[in-house]
């Protein structure tokens, strides 16, 4: 690896809380914004094929940007799981979670032994969780996150979008993101299946 693609692989997405200026569709932008369940969703877009694979779990050193959302020492460690979110045999999410020590005392323990089962049908579900602020960001080739989120799939785009939320389950943190992949159907071919109902506002 050249330096000039170390640098890049070592620099984070620039994420921010509003809808950027350029280059995210309006059908891309409902599935960013969109305050629900991301797993209740795609259960609507994707009836009795929804799935969960498992790509990695266990424990691991956050990069320097989730470490600072976390508000962790950079040499912290996290519980750290990476799933797909499949739609039949096609990925249309990649998840990765990253889970400090002290969220896993209590019921926070059962956050590592969730094997094919949904994050969000636990966070979504369990009124002892908050939900931060989304953070939204365009996620380029070379970088860290696209080579993650990208792996064993052929069709490699130049960039994806993806969103992160700090949740805090009994008021201890932890980090989600989900980037958006390119058999997600929120392109103009898949129009009619963007499984959003009316009362949701454009962006």
């Amino acid at each position: 690896m050249s330096n000039l693609d170390s640098l890049l692989f070592n620099t984070p997405p620039r994420w921010q809380g509003q809808r950027p200026a350029h280059g995210l569709s309006v059908e891309l932008a409902r599935w960013l914004f969109d305050p629900g369940s991301l797993t209740r969703r795609l259960r609507q877009c994707c009836p009795n094929q929804f799935r969960v694979r498992v790509l990695w779990q266990g424990w691991s050193r956050p990069s320097r940007d989730e470490a600072h959302a976390l508000r962790l020492r950079l040499d912290a460690w996290a519980w750290t799981r990476e799933v797909q979110l499949l739609c039949g045999d096609r990925a249309w999410v990649f998840a990765r979670t990253l889970i400090p020590p002290a969220t896993l005392y209590g019921r926070g323990r059962r956050l590592t032994r969730l094997g094919g089962r949904p994050l969000g049908e636990v966070l979504f579900t369990d009124p002892g969780v908050q939900r931060g602020p989304v953070e939204v960001a365009r996620i380029v080739a070379g970088q860290r996150l696209h080579q993650r989120a990208l792996a064993g799939i052929i069709e490699s785009p130049k960039a994806l979008w993806g969103r992160r939320s700090l949740f805090r389950m009994d008021h201890q943190p932890l980090l989600v993101c989900e980037i958006f992949l390119p058999d997600l159907p929120a392109s103009p071919p898949f129009a009619d299946r963007i499984c959003f109902h009316h009362e949701h506002r454009p962006f």
